[in-house]
């Protein structure tokens, strides 16, 4: 009896061990980004010092800014981390997001050839360069796939008062940033890219930026938490903390010099606590 005593009470021991362990393994949320914060190595590094903070373990799905609002409108992530402010804007106003917070900032920038067949080395803005590759009928490579990247690149063609759909210098690939570039690269058309892909990618492509600076250019990233009273399984408080990581003083500054050493310059530039302005 003695025995079957001390068997059971093992076995008792060795549920609560279990059970506990299962209560005090670290959380885990789902991050839902763009292509550029993967293939730019930003959240190579940022993740890891917030999983070193929190004990939080993160799970990312790089897709475009599109995609990543859709996972958010179905409660399939618990974070966005995305770069397509209009797109963004709507998704708070119809009451998907529960806190929308600035994080930092970058700039797209047209890319070609570097002979620059279109001319686009002469446009004095970026709807002018975009008019001169439909004109010169020059090959331009599109992500066409609801991202940040893709929403601003339909803002050129407007502006610049150029259908691109359909045309035959129009190709559509439907992939990330870095696939594109690398389509764009080998078939030697434009594309318009963030310029943190580009750099972290640029050694390998034989491609130069041939419009730059223009205001219309400007690319910004928001953190979205996700309301876990609209969507039970949404792990409310891991994409809280996750956000509150972003904004805090060691990522900004981690932000901040990132790229520094290997580019000579920062691929990305912090913006917590300004007005969105």
């Amino acid at each position: 009896m003695g025995m079957l005593r001390k068997s059971l009470l093992s076995w008792a021991a060795l549920a609560l061990g279990v059970s506990f362990g299962a209560m005090a393994a670290p959380a885990s949320i789902i991050l839902a980004t763009t292509t550029s914060t993967q293939d730019s190595g930003l959240l190579d590094t940022l993740i890891p010092m917030f999983q070193k903070r929190t004990g939080i373990q993160v799970k990312t799905i790089a897709v475009g800014s599109g995609q990543a609002m859709a996972m958010g409108e179905k409660g399939e992530a618990d974070v966005l981390l995305v770069h397509s402010p209009d797109a963004e804007k709507k998704f708070m106003a119809a009451g998907h997001g529960a806190r929308r917070r600035i994080v930092m900032h970058n700039d797209f920038v047209v890319l070609g050839p570097p002979a620059d067949p279109a001319g686009l080395k002469a446009a004095k803005s970026a709807p002018e360069a975009f008019k001169g590759i439909a004109a010169k009928g020059q090959l331009f490579v599109s992500r066409s796939d609801k991202s940040g990247t893709h929403a601003q690149e339909l803002k050129l063609w407007k502006a610049a008062g150029v259908e691109p759909a359909g045309q035959k210098w129009y190709l559509e690939t439907g992939l990330g940033m870095g696939q594109t570039l690398s389509v764009a690269a080998e078939k030697k058309g434009y594309t318009l890219a963030d310029r943190g892909t580009y750099l972290a990618l640029k050694k390998n492509l034989g491609m130069a930026i041939l419009c730059e600076g223009d205001p219309s250019l400007l690319n910004v990233y928001h953190v979205i938490e996700l309301d876990p009273g609209r969507f039970p399984r949404v792990n409310g408080a891991g994409g809280t903390a996750f956000a509150d990581f972003m904004v805090s003083p060691e990522c900004q500054e981690a932000v901040r010099t990132f790229g520094v050493d290997k580019y000579g310059s920062p691929l990305f530039f912090p913006d917590a606590g300004k007005r969105e302005e």
